[in-house]
């Protein structure tokens, strides 16, 4: 496959309106996607995110708005003249064709001579490193096998754009998790835009440059995995990517407040509707009551729950509120976790105290 460059290509979305009926699936996006870049449109059922990859592709006719590929407007072009690779969650293979058969389907449908296919049908093959099962059937492939298989076929025609709607949802957690790592170091290689549907906020975190998050048919934050988790633009956010307890605070002076203690943070926006305080289970420590250099939240445990390489220490803080801690599983480890029904105190720093407010 070649590694050129100039193969990718930038998206830009504009105003883009879907509705059935009285329900809007796309309600006014507007997206940029940078040539090259690996984004992935997170979200849960009913958000919107397989409707615009599907409007993106010419499957589905969005009501009003704008698509353009490289500058060139795409709403009223037909899915097979867009140039686009696409990758399905049922890899839609066809069954009664050999691996070579599947994987030259693209290039028979736009005409390649018959040496270019076979040329063509052995680089992505041997790009995802299936070369040598170019003559099986679709049948003797395992699910892992059938999912390269696919995905050779979405590039082999070197599309300056490859869609995927979830891809991996139907494999088992390990292979999905090496298929993951395997993707990124592909995408990294060949450097198409690839513009990527998930539910698994883990699985979005992994593998993009850029994450957007949407609900109910709009983008509510877009961001590189580390500042969208990092830094959330509100409780929905926080709490939709990664683990997070949200605890009510108010605001006096332009300082939050947590059980009428103020807390120290970097900075807190005086205008926050529904003000939540974010605490999540790696940024807690266990300390002393004497701690002077974070916030404390005093506690009680509830239950400690072994998860493998971590243990999951869930504390309620009293009037409703609980929020969780996670250490690292050591059988050496000096440090005992408490046990059920123990008084504790944790710290939470204040470079780690992060106050916002509920979606608008």
């Amino acid at each position: 496959m070649s590694e050129d460059p100039k193969l990718s290509m930038s998206i830009d979305i504009e105003k883009l309106t879907k509705t059935y009926d009285s329900f809007a699936a796309l309600d006014d996006v507007s997206l940029s996607i940078k040539s090259g870049e690996f984004l992935s449109l997170l979200g849960a059922s009913g958000s919107g995110k397989t409707t615009l990859l599907m409007a993106l592709a010419g499957f589905v006719r969005p009501d009003a708005g704008s698509i353009r590929f490289g500058g060139r407007e795409m709403i009223f072009e037909p899915p097979h003249k867009r140039g686009v690779g696409m990758m399905f969650q049922s890899y839609a293979l066809f069954p009664h064709m050999n691996v070579f058969q599947n994987v030259a389907y693209p290039l028979k449908l736009r005409g390649f001579s018959r040496a270019d296919i076979r040329q063509r049908v052995q680089q992505a093959l041997a790009t995802v490193e299936l070369d040598h099962l170019i003559e099986r059937g679709i049948t003797e492939m395992s699910g892992g096998q059938r999912q390269r298989i696919a995905l050779a076929r979405a590039i082999v025609f070197e599309p300056k754009i490859l869609l995927m709607d979830e891809p991996l949802s139907a494999l088992d957690k390990r292979l999905r998790e090496s298929m993951q790592l395997e993707l990124r170091r592909l995408h990294e290689r060949l450097g198409m835009t690839v513009v990527y549907v998930t539910h698994d906020q883990r699985e979005a975190l992994t593998m993009s440059d850029r994450i957007a998050v949407m609900s109910k048919g709009r983008i509510c934050q877009i961001d590189t995995p580390l500042d969208l988790y990092e830094r959330p633009a509100n409780r929905f956010i926080a709490e939709f990517v990664g683990e997070s307890s949200c605890l009510p605070v108010t605001l006096q002076d332009g300082q939050a407040l947590f059980q009428g203690r103020p807390l120290r943070a970097a900075s807190v926006a005086t205008d926050l509707n529904q003000p939540s305080l974010v605490v999540r289970p790696e940024k807690l420590q266990f300390v002393t009551a004497q701690d002077s250099e974070h916030n404390l939240l005093h506690g009680h445990v509830t239950d400690v729950i072994f998860q493998g390489e971590s243990q999951l220490v869930q504390i309620s803080l009293g009037e409703g509120m609980a929020v969780a801690i996670r250490r690292p599983t050591r059988s050496s480890d000096s440090n005992r976790l408490p046990t059920r029904g123990e008084a504790v105190v944790l710290g939470l720093h204040p470079h780690d105290t992060l106050v916002v407010g509920d979606a608008p």
